[in-house]
């Protein structure tokens, strides 16, 4: 199983509240073995979805993704495993079902079910697939057909990771970002997770947007060597406005319902930026992507769709790339990630 991410550790600490007391050790200390009882709820986009985008359109189900783990593609955006994976793995759990296989029989929804799928976001999108409110309607569904009882949820978690691809749909379409959407992002993002704790989910965490300035398929003008501050500026202000929405939450609730997962905080660390610099890393070339197309109007992935020859090349070290291709981290860059 793969090994805890550090920054998870403020996770722990937030969600420690939803375990019950004779769950910790005599030293007021987490007992590993309970946590295994804990369900665990995805919602979101690529950073968190293990499968449910289909097969036949998504890039994650296509070579090379998933040649680090599990050696062959198998729906994951990456190289290997994903924020999902790793979360589930600090639980001390295996990483929840995807919504698509729940009938397949190969795996256990037991342990909880994952929503997310990639390029969706809080609202409609470039992607066709459902966005945050519908996942939360899928949820629903399966908690009034009973699938999980009260008692399975009391002892839930939710993860919620989206809202990069609001922005790049919203830019992508209108050419220019105001506040107000922000606050329209926030504010839905809000009403979403105060749905999912009302339908019985004992703790909320929410991750921090990452730094768009930073992914590849920003970089690139700059041939990867810098973040670019406008993009980076507006990460931070979303995530100054969400983490002051999830403190309002908590006070309405009077008690610690919602968390903060800093994804934006873990990329700065393991990137080493310097402002919009990078400085020493373990990286090679930290901003660059491991998985590109061949020409611009190809990307990881691609094939020749007469030939089915390879338009992509793949880095020689995997291993040194923090990211995998033009938005995603790499296995390594996530397992890095502090």
């Amino acid at each position: 199983m793969a090994k805890p991410l550090p920054y998870l550790v403020s996770l722990l600490l937030c969600l420690s509240l939803a375990i019950p007391s004779g769950a910790r050790d005599e030293r007021g200390g987490l007992k590993r073995r309970r946590l295994e009882n804990v369900k665990l709820f995805v919602f979101g986009d690529s950073y968190a979805d293990t499968g449910n985008c289909p097969k036949s359109l998504a890039s994650s189900w296509k070579e090379p993704y998933g040649i680090t783990f599990p050696g062959e593609p198998a729906g994951r955006f990456s190289n290997g495993r994903v924020l999902t994976d790793y979360i589930a793995s600090f639980l001390g759990i295996p990483s929840p079902l995807p919504y698509q296989l729940r009938k397949t029989g190969k795996e256990s929804s037991a342990l909880g079910m994952n929503f997310a799928y990639g390029g969706t976001g809080v609202f409609n999108t470039l992607a066709k697939e459902p966005n945050m409110t519908t996942q939360i309607d899928l949820f629903q569904q399966l908690v009034e057909e009973k699938l999980y009882t009260k008692q399975d949820l009391n002892s839930s978690i939710a993860v919620v990771s989206v809202g990069g691809n609001d922005y790049a749909t919203h830019m992508a379409t209108n050419g220019s970002l105001q506040a107000t959407f922000t606050e329209s992002v926030i504010n839905q993002l809000a009403m979403n997770i105060k749905r999912i704790h009302g339908l019985g989910v004992r703790k909320v965490a929410v991750t921090t947007m990452e730094p768009l300035g930073c992914l590849p398929a920003i970089t690139a003008s700059n041939s990867h060597k810098n973040c670019s501050e406008t993009e980076n500026s507006l990460t931070e202000f979303h995530n100054q406005m969400l983490t002051k929405t999830v403190q309002n939450l908590n006070n309405e609730t009077g008690n610690v319902a919602f968390g903060i997962i800093d994804l934006h905080r873990a990329f700065l660390s393991a990137l080493k930026l310097r402002g919009n610099h990078t400085g020493s890393s373990k990286f090679e070339s930290p901003l660059k992507p491991c998985c590109v197309g061949v020409e611009r109007e190809y990307s990881c992935g691609s094939t020749d769709q007469m030939s089915g020859a390879k338009k992509y090349t793949v880095c020689e070290k995997p291993q040194l790339s923090f990211f995998w291709d033009m938005i995603h981290p790499s296995h390594q860059g996530y397992e890095l990630l502090q």
